[in-house]
């Protein structure tokens, strides 16, 4: 050790990413270690990665990942997660020692680190034995105070699940998932066939999730789990061995900005979870690259998996295919014996040729074909009988099972009484399990190709991207060297891409070079091309026309407007609609009734046919009492159908949520989608909503002796830290009148005691001097006088709709701007339209009352709410819900970001902060306000399609039950034949989800030409 201190007696040894310290601490801490870590395992480091990594972490403080060498294989597999603690009371290295003893007598970790110079613990444990909470109370109970430890993380995973047929199997699976251990929330959609799970990562994790499912009797893979968002998967070559492994784990782990690594030595697979603001997918392969040395190379390249979704839902109609062939095969030759042959003599006289005793032909065959259909295609629907019965729940599975065996097991004893007797006369029904089970096939193969329609637009929302963009190589002095093409997987920020016309956008980014017109009408569904000059940004997925432009990155990967617009509507998607409930509510009694009022109906008829209470000639041929109670039986049990009711919600969700995001309308949810249909009262805010949002000042006056130039200065020093519309306005106007005179400068003046005053301006410290910029209210509130001649220059601009900024410096008003920001041109055009909708609109501000009357004068609204600071446009919305209101409020700035909280609907305008937009039920992407009207048509179609699909699933339910009874059979002879009663079953869901499919027609009810200044109302408003 001594050694090594005089070899690197200039140099500080790093420890962890961001700590250092001399040589000389860490010889006086490691001493102290000799009782607590081997130096043998030391030196086996120092073997593995050789001497240049000398500089490599001893201890790891901070948030660095402690390497531990594992002794076996089993150990190698189990996962390790590292936590950092901050103690207390650490006087000495054998403070630090006994807290290690302690923790190393814990099962479940693996390697404790302490620090006495900075009183930190770097833990790393396995999960499954031991958690960060059990960790902090052994050292507290050791007598050290833990001041800072782990938070309880919460994961987030979505899932795959395989097997669901209806609404009870998508309780069924949440259920499971509530009931496991570490899952907080769950959420299952049945038409998604997906689940959303958030849980505790160091209680369980994504394996005993699916296990807990694949319990319950249904399948799952997982699709992503939520660290996945910055996370790359590579294919690494040259790791042939666990010392190869080793290697390239610790050279990803102690690179800059990457969080975790993942290693599958059987795959070769390695996933690499980064910071993409300090490195990206290049930089992760080439420290890949890099890591080898001598004769041990390594390479990496991106991981290509199949496109899951689509597979998987190619899978899935191949599967019902395939089981409805197979399942036609026997079927169809059971209907010619039983129905067709008999009608046709002489050609079927032959069936009846008796075997022996009165085992006919016919009866023999018909029991051949179809018993591979009952046992083996129809075993899933034993199998999916069999997890729902032990769940004590009862599904589709269930009826479909009950009436096939009734049939197919009431033909045999048939067959055997008829095998046994030369008298016995009876029918069977084969024809009826067998056909009843290809229709329900035929009909889940219809439904799972139209389903696949539905999730259309996101599909296409996915394909946006390229896959492929020119990257360019620039040297030290800015110049560019180099070209080539690269996956846009591979791209990091501020990479420099070249765009060629016709080619598509690759990642978000500002325009550094060229100019064109890119078409964004993929994403907003502007339909105009858009100028972009160097400084313009542009969006993922978009279409270059026809100029060459030069892109710098600013968003990449999971980061880009295009991934986040898919990530939302996939989880809205997701999410359960309130009138859903409806459905799951009856779905919990549906089976169990259907099954009561299935032994009902068989019983009635019976006893009605053995106490002759209806006449003989009621009786079709060839069947006795009991075989037509219990046809009317099955027929009840088959006919019923929970699939329809389950997928009436769901997949008009779907299919609006995506259609809306073709459209530029993003809705969070089947939750935001019933509230908006109800909405009869909008509220508006005015700047950056009802206006452009980008105001300018159109005039000046100076009040005092001071010149126009001290003015302005004066104020560009207030306003230099304000982020407010107005106060950009003010200084860019300073800014042009400097510019103008020739004393233009990049420096501003430093100031003091700056202080924001919320809706009415600033005040500052200049110099000496103390400046107010701000409205009449600040000067009123700040006790500043303001004379008739500033009263009548306020109230002729106010006029004009203009907003008066008053500067005021040693208590004297000392000049004013007067400041416009132009109303967008649709908004008089969409107030009028909301009105002819049904719908009021009320603008709520915090600009002046004259100014903002005058703004609702020229776009038509009557009502305002003026001078209203952010938590006052919260409390108006409030009151306007008191008064049964349903109120939607439509806002673009973090001000209104508690106003959009509190209303029923929030709608914030894409070009807002992020913090509204967060805020918000529904993103307007394009930032225009015909889609207000827009988002309320949409979902009132939906919520209209919804009722449709009800009135589909339950009044099929309800009509089909009763004949399915025999409740027409006295009165007309009709009567609904088991098979026949399976197909209607299929029907139904058939036409629900085909009903929902019909919103993908949806249309704009509103289209303003901004050119022309005129408006086009869709036939559809």
């Amino acid at each position: 050790m001594v050694q090594i201190a005089e070899n690197y007696e200039p140099q500080y040894i790093k420890m962890g990413r961001n700590a250092k310290y001399g040589v000389l601490d860490v010889v006086f801490f490691f001493t102290s270690y000799l009782g607590a870590v081997s130096l043998n395992s030391w030196i086996l480091v120092m073997d593995v990665n050789g001497r240049d990594d000398l500089k490599a972490p001893l201890l790891q403080p901070s948030d660095s990942v402690a390497i531990t060498i594992s002794e076996t294989n089993n150990k190698r597999e189990r996962k390790h997660r590292t936590a950092k603690f901050r103690i207390g009371d650490i006087k000495c290295a054998s403070c630090a020692t006994s807290i290690e003893s302690v923790l190393g007598k814990l099962n479940g970790v693996e390697n404790a680190m302490v620090s006495p110079l900075q009183g930190e613990a770097v833990i790393t444990y396995i999960p499954e034995l031991i958690n960060a909470k059990e960790i902090k109370e052994t050292i507290e109970d050791a007598g050290f105070p833990v001041y800072e430890f782990p938070e309880q993380d919460i994961a987030v995973c979505r899932l795959k699940i395989k097997g669901m047929m209806c609404t009870s199997c998508s309780e069924s699976v949440e259920r499971a998932l509530l009931m496991a251990d570490g899952v907080k929330t769950a959420v299952v959609g049945l038409a998604l066939e997906e689940a959303k799970v958030h849980f505790d990562p160091n209680v369980t994790d994504t394996y005993h999730i699916i296990e807990a499912i694949e319990d319950a009797g249904f399948g799952a893979d997982l699709i992503s789990s939520g660290n996945d968002l910055n996370k790359v998967h590579l294919t690494v070559e040259g790791v042939n061995s666990d010392e190869d492994a080793i290697i390239v784990r610790s050279s990803l782990e102690s690179a800059v900005g990457v969080t975790g690594v993942e290693m599958d030595l059987g795959e070769r697979k390695v996933s690499v979870s980064y910071n993409p603001d300090l490195t990206g997918p290049r930089s992760i392969i080439s420290c890949i690259q890099e890591a080898g040395r001598g004769s041990k190379s390594y390479n990496a390249h991106l991981y290509v998996a199949l496109r899951r979704r689509e597979t998987e839902q190619l899978q899935e109609i191949l599967r019902y295919r395939n089981q409805f062939l197979l399942s036609a095969l026997f079927s169809v030759p059971v209907f010619i014996f039983s129905m067709v042959l008999p009608m046709l003599p002489p050609y079927g006289n032959w069936l009846d040729c008796k075997i022996h005793n009165m085992l006919s032909v016919g009866m023999l065959l018909r029991w051949i074909f179809c018993t591979p259909v009952q046992f083996i295609v129809g075993r899933r629907f034993y199998v999916g009988s069999y997890h729902s019965l032990r769940r004590l729940s009862a599904n589709m599975d269930v009826l479909v099972a009950l009436g096939t065996n009734a049939a197919y097991f009431y033909s045999v004893y048939v067959v055997i009484k008829a095998l046994t007797s030369n008298k016995f006369e009876g029918q069977d029904f084969f024809e009826t399990s067998a056909m009843l089970i290809s229709f329900i096939l035929l009909g889940k193969y219809l439904e799972v190709l139209a389903k696949g329609k539905t999730s259309d637009a996101l599909s296409k929302l996915t394909e946006l991207a390229p896959e492929t963009a020119h990257l360019l190589a620039v040297d030290s002095d800015g110049n560019f060297v180099s070209e080539m093409e690269v996956s846009t997987q591979l791209l990091q920020k501020n990479d420099i891409i070249k765009i060629v016309p016709g080619a598509k956008v690759p990642v978000d980014g500002t325009v550094i070079n060229g100019q064109s017109h890119v078409n964004e009408s993929m994403i907003t569904g502007e339909a105009i091309p858009i100028a972009k000059r160097p400084g313009d940004k542009v969006i993922c997925g978009t279409m270059n026309e026809n100029g060459c432009i030069l892109v710098k990155a600013t968003h990449v990967g999971s980061e880009t407007a295009l991934s986040q617009i898919v990530q939302l509507v996939e989880a809205a998607q997701l999410a359960r609609a309130p009138v859903q409930k409806l459905a799951d509510k009856i779905s919990k009694f549906f089976v169990p009734m259907v099954v009561v009022a299935a032994f009902m109906t068989w019983l009635g008829w019976f006893i009605a046919g053995q106490a002759r209470l209806y006449p003989e000639h009621w009786m079709p041929q060839a069947i006795n009492k009991f075989e037509l109670a219990l046809q009317f039986g099955i027929s009840v049990l088959v006919v019923a159908c929970p699939c329809a009711l389950g997928l009436a919600t769901p997949t008009a969700v779907m299919v609006a949520t995506g259609k809306g995001a073709s459209q530029g309308v993003l809705i969070k949810g089947g939750n935001a989608l019933e509230k908006a249909h109800k909405v009869k009262l909008v509220v508006f805010d005015k700047t950056g909503t009802l206006t452009l949002g980008k105001p300018e000042v159109v005039s000046d006056v100076l009040f005092s002796s001071y010149s126009m130039e001290d003015l302005c200065d004066m104020a560009t020093a207030a306003e230099a830290n304000s982020e407010h519309p107005l106060a950009k306005a003010v200084m860019e106007h300073a800014n042009r009148l400097r510019l103008k005179n020739g004393s233009y400068t990049e420096h501003v003046t430093e100031v003091k005691d700056f202080e924001v005053h919320t809706g009415a301006g600033v005040s500052v410290k200049v110099g000496e001097a103390t400046v107010l910029v701000g409205n009449k209210r600040l000067m009123q509130a700040c006790s500043i006088p303001v004379g008739p001649e500033v009263e009548d220059y306020i109230l002729k601009n106010e006029q004009l709709a203009r907003t008066c900024v008053l500067v005021a410096i040693d208590g004297k008003v000392a000049g004013a701007f007067a400041v416009t920001d132009p109303v967008k041109p649709e908004a008089r055009c969409v107030i009028s339209f909301l009105r002819s909708m049904g719908i009021s609109s009320i603008m709520v501000t915090g600009d002046n009352r004259a100014t903002a009357t005058a703004i609702a004068k020229e776009v038509g609204i009557d009502k305002v709410f003026a001078e209203i600071d952010p938590m006052g446009k919260a409390d108006k919305i409030k009151e306007l819900q008191m008064k049964g209101m349903n109120v939607a409020m439509v806002g673009d700035g973090i001000n209104d970001s508690p106003a959009l909280v509190a209303a029923d609907v929030g709608m914030a305008i894409g070009a807002g902060t992020d913090v509204a937009i967060e805020a918000a039920d529904i993103v307007l992407i394009k930032s225009n306000l015909e889609d207000v009207a827009t988002a309320i048509d949409l979902s009132r179609k939906t919520m209209s399609r919804i009722r449709v699909n009800y009135v589909w699933a339950l009044g099929y339910n309800i009509l089909g039950m009763p004949v399915a009874a025999g409740i027409l059979f006295p009165f007309t002879g009709i009567r609904l034949p088991p098979w026949l009663a399976g197909a209607c079953m299929a029907a139904s869901s058939i036409s629900v989800v085909c009903s929902s499919l019909l919103l993908q027609s949806y249309k704009k009810p509103l289209h303003f030409q901004n050119t022309q200044g005129e408006s086009h109302y869709a036939k559809s408003a």
